[in-house]
């Protein structure tokens, strides 16, 4: 498989991102003015000193803005602007606007807030839902009775669990550039996983048709689903800059600002109770999940959901009741990350595993493996288990680590070591893959083939970073039986492909790819038609692939002597369209909200992890040793680009699950606000690392494949449970502690005094 194209623009420096595009000499640059505290009152807004600056300097407030100064799309609860009150450190108050950057800046720092008066700040969700601030109603997914279960229990353990935020640290921070036309609206280059979503947001604000507002995606360097929802709100103070000054406006924010000023994936703060035989067979388990979710709704109402379908992981369990409630604090709104609320759930089951087995005095690997989800079993939500490979993705895994020679050389060592104790953890992987709200499970696609045989495709795909211009590309060639130098992905559009879906929920390929293919299918009968009646031979004879048209003759494809650029010029010269729309829904979709059961998505994910890692024990540190996966991939688009999502995906589980720490303190301040006090994997960090593909093909989605781009990140969770059980070898009698991430304070602290992090 040749490699992505892209890729060698982008480690040459040849890519162009939002922040290397020319710059018309009129444009206006923006600056944020953010609140001072977590939650406060204010009575007006000074410009003075930033308007005596310069004369290009201009000041925007709430008041500019022209139609609904909202951001909000489930709730209304989240302003552009603050109005008299924010309600979060970092939530912007006012829009600052100069002819060049560092300009811009200078005069957002002399703008004053009047009248601020602090009020009282909330940081803890679990002190939020005991004050009655939540969002909308609490969820509640249950299948039998657990509470009566527990009574055939020959176990029953309970336990807390706190997971932790995360900061997307997408490469390219959050930017926008806004031009104004002369039809009154306004035209917007936005590096947003959602063109759409900005255009019906924008609009709103602004007061226009969503036919005035044109939005304009060519890739982002990075997002993480860190630009699904929140890039919004910096297209709108771009388009709104434009809207008032009649000028280009660029807002583009440095890195401290963008960690201070956007959300992360949102941290719980959870209760577990799980019942057992005494084999090992889970009867009954419980969770609360207490969301934060900041100070305004964001994604919040889509991701909760997540967490409850992922709330028994890979397991089939009889008796389930999962209750998750939005926690509304004075921290910045969490939004979309990559697992988006997957994570935060399976994180919980598998604590409870691993107590469970402390119980038993059991592997935690014996509970996974009695218990994983089979062919004809029930997820609690009600969706049939289909195509279950989580028992054969398990026993290749554990095969391919010598999981029992493992365990005999993990004894040994920590038999002769004092000061250094090794650990390993198995994680059995389950995943759903669809939006959680079934409308956003539909996509569009416009294909153009040119007259000389190039082809253009328009999606409402985003690329950033994970490839999926290059699946759609190579779907759209082997679709069409073009070559795949002939294809060519265009940036997304609202006016090209419009009412289009973020790209998320690792359904950009399944979706985008699927619809570029109905357009393609389309171009080819016409093609095929045309090449019928030009060599005479019936359309099942032939068979167009690689840019040549081949007819089948004593059982094999011999060349037909017509390649796909002569098929097209004779397609053009009989006036045959070759362009085509294609649309595509994901099918058989269906949840009942009132009932919490349904079928909400198309297919699952399946895998295992096996992660070994060695504490030393005097100084807390530790390391990561080996992390053999074995990944249900079914047939590979790309493997390389698949590979790369696989790796990359587990760096950065593995970085939540052990290493970025995301800190607030009780006045909400968020003091991992750099580079330098928050840590990211590197190379030193990272384990040795073997990936196996599990193959078998996938026939609900295109070209056979599976989704890629979320649920390799789980397996970092193996990382947390690694350490933990290298602490047991050191401390046998000292109670577990499940605090993610695992950092090496926490373990420090654990080894120290032995008790709860």
């Amino acid at each position: 498989m040749k490699r992505n194209p892209d890729s060698v623009l982008n480690v040459t420096g040849r890519t162009i991102y939002l922040d290397d595009a020319p710059e018309p000499a009129d444009m206006l640059h923006g600056a944020i003015v953010l609140s001072p505290c977590a939650h406060g009152r204010f009575s007006g807004i000074d410009p003075a000193g930033a308007l005596s600056m310069d004369p290009s300097v201009r000041v925007l407030v709430a008041a500019d803005i022209p139609g609904q100064n909202e951001l909000g799309t489930a709730v209304m609860d989240e302003p552009l602007l603050a109005e008299g009150e924010w309600h979060y450190r970092g939530q912007v108050v006012a829009f600052v606007l100069a002819s060049n950057r560092s300009l811009a800046r200078k005069a957002a720092a002399v703008v004053r807030l009047l009248g601020v008066e602090e009020l009282p700040v909330v940081t803890d969700p679990r002190v939020a839902f005991a004050r009655g601030d939540i969002i909308l109603s609490p969820r509640t997914q249950r299948r039998g009775d657990p509470v009566a279960a527990y009574g055939d229990c020959a176990v029953v353990v309970e336990g807390r669990v706190e997971s932790g935020g995360q900061e997307h640290v997408y490469l390219e921070t959050q930017g926008a550039i806004a031009l104004p036309d002369d039809a009154g609206g306004v035209r917007l280059v936005s590096g947003t996983q959602s063109p759409s979503g900005v255009q019906n947001i924008v609009a709103r604000i602004l007061g226009l048709p969503m036919n005035l507002v044109e939005v304009e995606t060519r890739r982002l360097g990075g997002a993480f689903g860190g630009k699904e929802d929140q890039a919004t709100g910096w297209a709108a103070l771009a388009a709104l800059g434009a809207f008032r000054t009649g000028k280009p406006v660029k807002i583009y924010l440095n890195r401290r600002d963008d960690m201070v000023a956007t959300g992360k994936r949102h941290p719980y703060s959870s209760d577990f109770k799980i019942g057992l035989s005494a084999d090992g067979m889970i009867l009954a388990f419980e969770a609360d999940y207490y969301q934060n979710a900041g100070a305004a709704t964001d994604l919040s109402p889509a991701i909760l959901p997540r967490t409850l379908f992922h709330a028994a992981g890979a397991y089939h369990i009889p008796n389930v009741r999962a209750t998750g409630t939005m926690c509304r604090t004075n921290l910045v709104p969490f939004t979309a990350f990559r697992g988006f609320g997957g994570p935060q759930g399976l994180f919980v089951i598998e604590c409870a595993i691993e107590k469970a087995a402390r119980a038993l005095d059991m592997d935690p690997v014996e509970i996974q493996r009695k218990n994983l989800l089979s062919d004809g079993d029930t997820f609690h939500y009600g969706m049939p288990v289909e195509d279950a490979r989580a028992k054969e993705t398990l026993e290749s895994c554990l095969a391919k680590a010598d999981y029992v020679g493992l365990r005999a050389r993990i004894r040994a060592f920590n038999a002769e070591h004092r000061d250094l104790k090794r650990g390993a953890a198995v994680y059995p992987l389950c995943f759903g893959i669809s939006f959680t709200k079934i409308m956003m499970n539909q996509g569009g696609a416009l294909v153009h083939v040119y007259n000389d045989g190039s082809i253009g495709v328009s999606t409402g795909a985003i690329e950033m970073g994970q490839g999926v211009g290059r699946k759609i590309a190579l779907i759209a060639a082997a679709s069409l039986g073009a070559s795949i130098k002939s294809v060519r992905i265009e940036s997304t559009r609202t006016t090209t492909v419009a009412n289009t879906m973020a790209t998320a929920a690792s359904s950009g390929a399944d979706i985008n790819a699927m619809a570029a293919k109905v357009a393609c299918d389309e171009i080819r009968k016409r093609l095929d038609a045309i090449a019928a009646a030009r060599l005479v031979v019936p359309a099942t004879k032939l068979e167009l692939r690689d840019g040549r048209v081949w007819r089948l003759e004593g059982g094999r494809h011999i060349d037909a002597g017509l390649s796909f650029e002569e098929l097209v010029t004779a397609a053009y010269d009989q006036r045959i369209d070759l362009s085509a729309h294609g649309f595509y829904a994901t099918p058989g979709l269906h949840f009942d909200m009132t009932t919490e059961k349904g079928s909400p998505f198309l297919y699952h994910v399946y895998g295992c992890a096996v992660v070994s890692a060695t504490v030393d024990v005097l100084r807390g540190s530790y390391r990561f040793d080996d992390a053999i996966i074995v990944h249900d991939i079914a047939n590979s688009i790309d493997p390389l680009v698949d590979m790369g999502q696989i790796e990359g995906a587990f760096a950065q589980g593995l970085g939540w699950a052990a290493l970025e720490e995301l800190k607030f303190d009780d006045d909400g301040r968020l003091i991992s606000d750099t580079l330098s006090t928050y840590k990211l994997p590197d190379a030193h960090f990272m384990p040795r690392m073997q990936v196996e593909f599990f193959d078998k093909p996938n026939p609900k989605a295109v070209a056979n494949s599976k989704a890629v781009g979320e649920p390799p990140l789980m397996y970092g969770i193996a990382g947390y449970f690694a350490v933990l059980d290298a602490l047991k070898a050191a401390r046998p009698d000292a109670p577990p502690f499940y605090d993610l991430p695992m950092t090496p304070e926490k373990v420090l602290r654990f080894l120290t005094d032995g008790a709860q992090a």
